[in-house]
């Protein structure tokens, strides 16, 4: 007999059997239900990213629009250029990284073969310039000045140069009519970053890989104006790549064009003159520091006085904006970011800040009216004033006499100021200012509008500082432990910084009398940039109202049909009266003829044209002074200062004066050309608009000065000579 069942199944091979239709059906079970969740649950999600893996993106960049001077001269364009690229993509599948067709590309260029791997590296922490900090999947420029020999070469040996385009691409240009470069105004482009194109996803204006945007200047305040919308055609492809059919198109929408206030006639003269000045003020030697001025920095503002309207801009150093087009060479930016350049990007007209010197006067006028003083009062202009056992000396210890407030302006009096403020800063209170204190001298500051941004359509601007009590408190509490630790040196050691930092930390959060006086005639700590200045002279010139400084006019769609114009905007009035500020435009007046500034306007046309200005030369610890020179006539403020350049009517003055005689067509003799005068009054109507969109530019004949005769240059030698003693 066998125990074999008639099944011929042992139990044991039944259980196995039961164990392994279990595990089938369970793993038939998972699959079905997981098939379900696919296709049934989410399928509509995958069925769309399936469908997304086989669209290929072809994009066509938009062209960007033109920014246009108040002429609709072009300050900034496009041009069509040869633009060798590389694909990073492709040069990475390659054994050695693309590194032998980089090596024939530079050879077929003309370049380096360092620095065309240099153009395709990429930016990160540890890599400086030049590098690409745009997408990794965007081909990257190489050049964009390629010669059509060079491209066709490698066109025709592709084979040769796998990864590299020869295309003609449209590439930012900035002509610089007129000679002028205003490139701070203007800005610059770069490519666009993965974390920008992530951040604009969901915006009014995505990024595309291939898009460059504005990184300063109009380029930026503008860039989505500027920018249009790029075109995407998606293609459907099989897996093996080939083209199946065409999905979607969306064509590209070119950029709208930027009018904007600036006059490159009259910028260009701006520039010229502002260089030519620095020049000048280098060859003069500082009295105080037995050198020559350095006049290692400047800017000037030139702007209508009724709308804030910018008619031009300059800063110096400067830099050519050409150079970032097609990728920025090592050389440009180490010159560009440097110290030893002295930082051109800077734009000194809205981010240089410094002590205003006696152009601040114009403030402290309106505070002492303001705080009770009479403007007609008398007031002692001695050579200096004491305050316990400082003196605070008159520039050039000059001595006046009792003279109102309108006679300090002309002359430019210290003394009556410093008076005026100690006063006001006993009846506050002192060290132990009263709980209602008007601190007037400070209140009419802000009320000026400084302390604070102006508001201008350009990126970065910087406030400027009032350093009124509570500034002291602030200031005290961000740097009491440094100078309290540096203070632990004292008795021991007594030098001028220790001192300095003993005394910030016993009372550095208090408002002392000699911070009020220097206050006060805009020393200290105070700090202005040339354009809030050029805001409040523009103010004092139309009657009191602040204006927010405007460069852009206009918004202009690429057909012509839709003009958004930018009108000017308010934000404020002076808190001056209108007899209080008849009285101050006389003064200023006088500064012009009979006051500091005389001597840079002999022979003005001044019934024709009142002219009206103050001189400003601030002191700066461990450097020379800084010259400013503020004015403005019933249609133009313009406001000039020179680091480390001297005094305001010494190294400013001829240069403002000859802006003028550009605006108005002025001669050396004070004879008004109004054929040669290239603004006389400001320009109001934007430029003509044709039906296909395209904007008239006006012929540009850059300005040339009249050559004084010798008569006239003895005259001005005289002047000088006569200031000086």
């Amino acid at each position: 007999m066998t125990n074999i069942p008639a099944t011929g199944r042992t139990p044991r091979v039944t259980i196995r059997l039961v164990a392994l239709q279990i595990l089938v059906f369970s793993l038939l079970l998972t699959l079905g239900g997981r098939l379900w969740y696919l296709q049934i649950r989410n399928g509509d999600e995958y069925a769309h990213e399936a469908a997304s893996n086989h669209v290929q993106q072809v994009v066509q960049p938009a062209t960007r629009g033109a920014i246009l001077d108040a002429r609709g001269v072009p300050l900034a364009d496009n041009e069509t250029r040869l633009v060798v690229s590389a694909s990073r993509t492709d040069l990475l599948k390659m054994d050695d990284d693309g590194k032998a067709v980089l090596d024939r590309l530079a050879g077929v260029l003309g370049m380096k073969p360092e620095e065309v791997r240099e153009k395709v590296r990429l930016c990160d922490a540890k890599t400086p310039q030049p590098c690409w900090n745009g997408s990794p999947y965007q081909p990257i420029p190489v050049t964009d000045e390629a010669t059509t020999q060079q491209a066709l070469q490698i066109r025709e040996r592709a084979e040769d140069f796998p990864g590299i385009t020869a295309e003609p691409t449209a590439v930012r240009r900035y002509p610089a009519p007129a000679k002028s470069r205003t490139s701070q105004v203007l800005g610059y482009l770069s490519p666009v970053t993965d974390d920008e194109i992530a951040e604009a996803k969901n915006s009014r204006s995505p990024l595309l890989r291939s898009d460059q945007i504005g990184r300063s200047g109009l380029e930026r305040s503008y860039d989505k104006y500027l920018r249009g919308k790029a075109g995407v055609t998606r293609y459907e492809v099989d897996n093996l790549g080939r083209v199946i059919g065409q999905d979607r198109s969306d064509k590209s929408v070119a950029g709208s064009s930027v009018v904007t206030s600036i006059d490159s006639r009259v910028q260009g003269v701006a520039e010229k003159e502002l260089d030519g000045a620095m020049k000048e003020a280098r060859k003069q030697m500082d009295r105080n520091t037995n050198r020559h001025y350095e006049a290692d920095a400047g800017a000037v503002v030139v702007m209508e006085a009724k709308t804030g309207r910018v008619v031009a801009m300059a800063s110096n150093p400067d830099y050519d904006p050409n150079a970032w087009v097609g990728g920025i060479s090592g050389k440009d930016y180490s010159r560009m970011t440097s110290k030893k350049s002295n930082y051109p990007l800077l734009n000194r007209a809205i981010q240089g800040q410094a002590a205003p010197g006696s152009i601040f006067k114009v403030v402290s006028t309106a505070a002492a009216v303001n705080a009770g003083y009479d403007f007609n009062g008398g007031y002692n202009c001695g050579s200096s004033y004491s305050i316990g056992g400082q003196v605070f000396k008159n520039f050039e210890s000059q001595s006046h006499g009792a003279i109102g407030l309108g006679r300090a302006l002309e002359v430019s009096c210290d003394t009556v100021f410093y008076a005026l403020a100690h006063q006001q800063w006993k009846k506050d209170g002192g060290l132990k200012p009263d709980k209602n204190s008007k601190d007037w001298f400070f209140k009419t500051a802000h009320q000026f509008g400084l302390g604070k941004e102006t508001g201008i359509d350009l990126p970065n601007e910087v406030r400027g500082r009032v350093p009124d009590r509570h500034w002291k408190k602030a200031f005290w509490k961000a740097n009491k432990d440094s100078w309290c630790k540096q203070a632990k040196a004292w008795p021991g050691k007594k030098d001028f910084q220790t001192l300095l930092a003993r005394e910030g930390c016993l009372e550095g959060m208090k408002l002392h009398a000699y911070d009020a006086v220097n206050y006060s005639i805009g020393q200290g700590d105070t700090l202005v940039t040339p354009i809030q200045m050029a805001s409040i002279y523009s103010a004092i010139s139309n009657g009191g109202t602040l204006y927010n400084p405007s460069v852009g006019k206009a918004v202009v769609s690429p057909d012509g049909k839709h003009v958004d114009e930018i009108e000017p905007t308010a934000h404020g009035k002076l808190p001056v009266t209108k007899k209080t500020m008849s009285q101050m435009d006389d003064a200023l007046a006088g500064v012009a003829t009979r006051g500091t500034a005389a001597w840079r306007f002999g022979g003005w046309p001044q019934d024709e044209i009142p002219m009206h200005a103050k001189t400003g030369t601030a002191e700066v610890y461990g450097k020379q002074t800084t010259s400013w020179f503020a004015t403005y006539t019933k249609d133009y403020s313009i406001v000039m200062t020179i680091s480390q350049g001297g005094t305001g009517s010494g190294a400013s003055g001829p240069a403002v004066r000859n802006i003028y005689n550009a605006l108005y067509g002025i001669d050396a003799k004070g004879g008004i050309d109004k054929k040669r005068a290239l603004l006389p009054e400001p320009q109001k109507k934007l430029p003509k608009i044709e039906k296909d969109g395209s904007i008239e530019s006006q012929p540009v004949k850059p300005y040339k000065p009249e050559e004084p005769s010798d008569s006239d240059t003895m005259e001005q030698a005289a002047a000088v000579e006569r200031r000086r003693g």
